[in-house]
């Protein structure tokens, strides 16, 4: 895989967007980003995660084990998503895209 620490781990202790402190803070190929927080405004730990331009996604947990278990899980999805998307000149650019559109909706499913 080729996930790498989101600027250089810069980020790790910086607030998130959920109010927390950043414990783990990972880029999929400048395309997904995943985040994960402790101790923020709605719960104990939360994970956000994004495919940049494509969609953005949140989830709660009270359970550190639960959460670090769910984060590796959806770095592997996210994963799956990013090698689906079709880049502008594919001639089949509109079912691809669907594709990728109902791959989101499976993933927010999957994690919600």
């Amino acid at each position: 895989m080729r996930w790498k620490a989101f600027e250089d781990g810069l980020t790790l202790g910086r607030p998130g967007s959920e109010g927390g402190r950043i414990m783990r803070d990972d880029d999929y190929v400048d395309a997904a980003r995943i985040t994960l927080e402790r101790d923020g405004t709605v719960a104990p730990f939360a994970i956000t995660c994004g495919i940049y331009g494509w969609m953005f996604h949140t989830r709660f947990f009270s359970d550190q084990d639960d959460a670090d278990t769910e984060y590796e899980r959806m770095k592997l999805a996210l994963a799956a998503i990013v090698a689906i998307i079709p880049n502008v000149n594919d001639p089949e650019i509109r079912q691809r895209m669907a594709e990728v559109t109902d791959a989101i909706g499976l993933f927010v499913q999957r994690f919600p």
